[in-house]
């Protein structure tokens, strides 16, 4: 079966008055991220910076990890919702504004700490764990499991696998596993206590 793609972009008007009242707040080496919606505001913001280095300009996707160039100060996320931003800024300690109805805000890196901590605590509990369930997912792009059956052989305590289309958290419950270890979008550990396969290997 043919998968087909279409995205479906945002028709929220860019308020420049906004966009140069705040501009002065950013850093000057900055990148621009953003999701797929917000397209077209992100390209028009980018032009609106222009006193700005804009060090990157890149789609951010749930299972994304990207790349920036070392002398970015910050990130600037157009966008909604702050499940990018958390995850961004825990992944490269960097300031993370987000451009949220006409307000800039920051995410600060207390909140990036208390998601460090919560995924230590799910790696501690894999180690004392004497079970595990390995997720897996069928879908193009987050499929692993060639890497999933090599992690099992490997794994000093009994295992189990769940293999699904589309991930469904609140089944995770109904197993009786305290340790799963996820192998399908590395961001499932932001709201389920599991640990992701690359802290596993």
């Amino acid at each position: 079966m043919k998968t087909i793609f279409i995205p479906a972009y945002s028709k929220a008007k860019v308020n420049r008055e906004e966009i140069n009242s705040f501009s002065k707040k950013l850093p000057k080496n900055l990148a621009i991220v953003y999701s797929v919606q917000y397209k077209k505001q992100a390209s028009e913001i980018k032009s609106l910076l222009s006193g700005h280095n804009v060090t990157a300009f890149i789609q951010v996707l749930g299972c994304s990890k990207p790349k920036f160039p070392k002398n970015t100060e910050a990130l600037l996320l157009i966008g909604s919702g702050r499940f990018h931003a958390l995850s961004l800024a825990s992944e490269t300690k960097l300031p993370i504004y987000i451009l949220e109805e006409g307000n800039l805000l920051e995410i600060s890196q207390e909140n990036a700490e208390l998601f460090k901590k919560k995924q230590k605590a799910s790696y501690l509990r894999f180690l004392n764990s004497d079970n595990a369930g390995i997720i897996i997912s069928t879908k193009p792009g987050q499929q692993r499991l060639v890497r999933a059956l090599a992690l099992r052989k490997k794994l000093k305590k009994n295992s189990y696998l769940f293999i699904a289309d589309s991930i469904n958290k609140s089944e995770f419950e109904n197993f009786g596993l305290n340790c799963r270890i996820n192998t399908a979008c590395p961001k499932l550990d932001m709201d389920t206590n599991v640990v992701n396969i690359s802290e596993v290997e």
